[in-house]
């Protein structure tokens, strides 16, 4: 166990000074704290999608493509994967441009998104109309509770259904409920995304295959892992509860990397919230983690979670667990908690209330 420590994780810092290309740029979007991600996007635009079109010139041959289609995965795989993904997750909650310029908010889900394996607009309609509508309960369709969330096998159940039938299920969710405009976004983004891939197939198998399907099936299979994490430990008793189906990772540099997306409870308490304002809001209501015995753990994140629940390791989960409140006497005390809330649920079962 750890004890509750200084906050690190960032937060913003009013500028005294900005030059000419940020003041340009400040006039665009609508939140000055989203300044990052106009940078994030600059070097995106420059270095990884001109890597992606040399893959498909025929005069680009031999060692010096290879070399290249290396330089493009490590750019989007290890550089760009995760902020590119949390920035996509924040400017769906919160939109970046203002209305003046509103055309430039689908560069992102149509131009820059299908190079990390996203098909246009299934993030958002994913993510914020079904997702976060049904809070990982019954009607979410990638919700955790049905699997013994420290199994592999239970996962590659999870994540098989995901990606063969995820979209299906995702557009049948919003046939059910009605929301036609939801349901249209989804078909019209995967339907697009495949028969784009299949055009360039004929004009480059190898670079599709490399610029857009190897990133398609990575991005599904990581946020997928993310998912099961942040979701992994759930109150049976009380699985509608923010503070008991999901969990927090403070004091990580995967914080700074990735918007503080590691804030897992207060987003989904507050999803509209700054990325920003996460670590005050975290101090702010640490009377509501006590009370709720919320998980909370200091210096991991969520991939950390993953692996250690597919290796049941407890006991590297309780070392980094946050010890809010005093309420545990010792890791194993916490290790017995922890596993309490890896179990199978059942929608069906008598305890399920949500809330």
């Amino acid at each position: 166990m750890k004890p509750l420590q200084t906050i690190t994780d960032p937060v913003f810092v009013q500028k005294q000074h900005y030059d000419r290309l940020d003041r340009f740029f400040l006039n665009l979007i609508r939140d000055e704290r989203d300044l990052p991600f106009i940078h994030l996007t600059l070097k995106i635009t420059i270095t990884l999608i001109p890597l992606a079109i040399l893959l498909y010139m025929p005069f680009v041959t031999g060692w010096v493509w290879w070399l290249i289609a290396l330089a493009y995965a490590y750019f989007n795989n290890i550089v760009f994967k995760g902020p590119f993904g949390l920035m996509l997750h924040c400017t769906s909650h919160r939109v970046l441009f203002n209305k003046n310029v509103g055309w430039l908010n689908n560069y992102l889900p149509w131009v820059i998104a299908p190079f990390f394996g996203h098909s246009p607009e299934t993030y958002y309609t994913h993510h914020i109309g079904m997702h976060h509508a049904e809070n990982n309960l019954e009607e979410d369709e990638s919700s955790t509770m049905p699997y013994q969330r420290d199994s592999l096998k239970d996962f590659g159940l999870y994540f098989g259904q995901f990606l063969f039938t995820g979209v299906y299920h995702l557009c049948m969710y919003f046939f059910r409920k009605k929301r036609k405009r939801l349901l249209y976004r989804s078909v019209r983004g995967e339907i697009l995304f495949i028969l784009f891939c299949i055009a360039l197939s004929f004009v480059n198998w190898l670079a599709t295959l490399w610029v857009f399907i190897i990133p398609f099936l990575l991005y599904r299979l990581i946020a997928m892992m993310g998912n099961w994490a942040q979701h992994a430990f759930i109150d049976p008793a009380d699985p509608g509860n923010a503070y008991k189906n999901s969990i927090t990772c403070i004091n990580t540099k995967y914080n700074h990397k990735c918007w503080n997306d590691g804030y897992h409870i207060s987003h989904h308490e507050r999803q509209t919230m700054h990325w920003t304002e996460h670590p005050k809001h975290f101090l702010q209501t640490l009377d509501r983690y006590v009370s709720n015995k919320a998980i909370v753990f200091d210096g991991i994140h969520f991939l950390h979670v993953y692996f250690w629940l597919m290796r049941k390791r407890y006991d590297l989960l309780a070392r980094h667990f946050v010890n809010i409140g005093n309420q545990y006497g010792s890791d194993e005390e916490v290790m017995r908690f922890l596993k309490s809330r890896t179990q199978k649920l059942s929608f069906a079962e008598p305890g399920f209330a949500p809330a």
